[in-house]
């Protein structure tokens, strides 16, 4: 069941790929919130750092869980 939602085709790409890339993003813009801070680049501000570090957290434990499930085969 999991190995088929994985690797169910989007546009010629596997879910689980754009599960990685919307990970990818996510960790990318809260590092880039951080780094702006502390550069007195105040664009975004720091409590939105916290809430993208959870959402971050959120896709990243269901990209690596439906991965993992895919591989056993679940």
């Amino acid at each position: 069941m999991f190995s088929d939602i994985a690797s169910y085709m989007i546009f010629g790409m596997p879910v689980i790929g754009y599960g990685g890339i919307a990970t990818l993003l996510c960790l990318l813009v809260t590092a880039s919130i951080s780094t702006m801070n502390k550069r007195k680049i105040r664009l975004v501000q720091m409590k939105w750092h916290h809430r993208m570090a959870y959402v971050t957290i959120a896709f990243g434990l269901v990209h690596g869980s439906l991965g993992f499930l895919a591989l056993m085969g679940l």
